[in-house]
């Protein structure tokens, strides 16, 4: 059975984390973190491959997502820690699946705060021509690393009000949609079923590039187990947040992407280029409706670059509390892990420069490498769920506070999704050039990460 240096804290909390996250900051966390940036930016991508059957490549990458979440939700239940998966993967399989899950998430959060800022930027250059969209980025950077440097109700209500703006916007346009649909908004006739007819239009292949899209549109729902850590109640919160996730992604994922290919045809190029939000309320007429929908896509690439700051310091935090990166970064002071945070928008930041830098060689690179990290820490949760279940019944039963599905029928069958997935990748040129980055990246961290395991076990012998 692998050793854990996360087994000698009371309860699997962080003692050293101030717990200043309220209830309905965590619930509003759970709820907003589910309508990310990749929903509003990268979904045009997937409608132009797929046309109709979008709808069904978000389902199929949503039943998957849930699953995770689900067996995510079970182990951080039971073993609260701002580390989340990362600690998980420590206690089931080895302190070197810790490492090697912990450090690669870290690498995508970072690279994604940069990516969110230079989005962020190109809307604001876009309303104010001739300003740099480096100060912009820059700007984003020191507001969310100060805030992220406060204390961490300060995040929590940021993202509390950016959430509600999320939810409150995708909401109208829900709600607007199915109106517009049924005929009965005013001034706008119902496109009927006109726009589905040709529900395949790329055949097979546009489906599976729209599924391989959408599977990275639901990046960031990991962000609620890490915040759970810092809640009043951690145990309740993830329990709350997980037993809800099945509704919040069929209505705001599934849903909107329903309403978008029944409103606007598939093949508009306006989809792509002014986004599907934006198009479908151009569609629709109503005036300045597309420019409060980029006000919207803006607030979330600022939601997400500040809850990538903090998902990012606090998994990183988590890896030096077990010995697994330089001590200096898990330093905290008022209930903060100051340097964490400040090493990680520093490393963002860097992104950025490099996007203007070196965008061809070392940028694209980067991006690459990234490129599938979100599947590799899946399959760790599978992976790390399918032991510590077992571990858990056996040693304490009453821990099992949420509990996966149909165990561990369920388990296996998200895995073999997963492996479904990583086929599907390395069958598309674009995404297969990821999938070995990405995997050259895992394959170094897990070396490291052995090689590390094995270093501290002779000491400790």
């Amino acid at each position: 059975m692998p050793t854990s240096t996360t087994t000698g804290k009371p309860s699997g909390t962080d003692a050293s984390l101030s717990h200043g996250l309220k209830q309905r900051h965590l619930s509003m966390i759970a709820l907003g973190g589910v309508i990310g940036a990749g929903l509003f930016v990268g979904s045009g991508a997937g409608i132009a491959a797929a046309g109709p059957s979008i709808v069904v490549a978000y389902a199929l990458s949503g039943v998957l997502v849930m699953l995770v979440m689900r067996m995510l939700g079970e182990m951080s239940a039971a073993y609260p820690s701002s580390g989340s998966f990362s600690a998980h993967a420590e206690r089931a399989i080895g302190p070197w699946a810790g490492f090697t899950a912990g450090w690669s998430f870290w690498v995508l959060l970072c690279t994604a705060v940069g990516l969110e800022g230079i989005g962020a930027a190109k809307i604001v250059s876009g309303w104010l021509p001739g300003t740099p969209e480096w100060a912009w980025v820059a700007l984003f950077m020191v507001v969310f690393c100060g805030t992220n440097l406060a204390a961490v109700k300060n995040f929590g209500e940021f993202e509390f009000w950016f959430a509600a703006l999320k939810v409150g916007a995708i909401t109208l346009f829900l709600v607007l949609g199915v109106l517009a649909i049924l005929g009965i908004l005013p001034g706008t006739d119902s496109p009927g079923a006109s726009h589905l007819t040709d529900f395949l239009p790329n055949g097979g292949e546009g489906l599976v590039i729209g599924l391989l899209a959408s599977v990275f549109a639901y990046g960031g729902l990991e962000t609620v187990t890490i915040a759970a850590a810092e809640s009043e109640n951690p145990v309740q919160g993830v329990a709350s947040a997980v037993r809800t996730a099945m509704w919040r992604i069929a209505l705001f994922y599934i849903g909107s992407m329903a309403v978008i290919v029944t409103l606007v045809p598939w093949d508009s190029k306006e989809v792509v280029e002014k986004g599907p939000y934006v198009a479908a309320l151009d569609e629709l007429g109503i005036p300045g409706a597309g420019q409060l929908m980029n006000v919207v896509v803006l607030v979330a690439l600022l939601s997400a670059m500040n809850a990538n700051i903090y998902g990012a310091s606090r998994i990183a935090y988590s890896l030096v509390e077990r010995g697994q990166g330089p001590k200096g970064l898990g330093r905290v002071s008022g209930g903060v892990p100051r340097i964490a945070v400040l090493a990680s928008s520093v490393f963002g930041f860097l992104c950025v420069l490099l996007s203007y830098w070196r965008p061809d060689d070392v940028f694209a690179w980067l991006l690459n490498m990234i490129g599938a990290v979100i599947l590799a820490v899946w399959i760790f949760i599978a992976v790390s769920q399918l032991r510590l279940r077992r571990r858990l019944e056996r040693e304490a039963p009453e821990k099992l506070a949420v509990r996966m599905w149909a165990f561990p029928w369920l388990t296996w069958v998200a895995l073999a999704g997963m492996a479904a997935v990583f086929v599907l990748m390395a069958r598309e040129p674009d995404t297969r050039v990821q999938l070995y980055s990405t995997g050259g990246m895992i394959l170094v961290l897990s070396v490291a990460g052995y090689a590390w395991q094995r270093v501290r076990a002779g000491r400790q012998a």
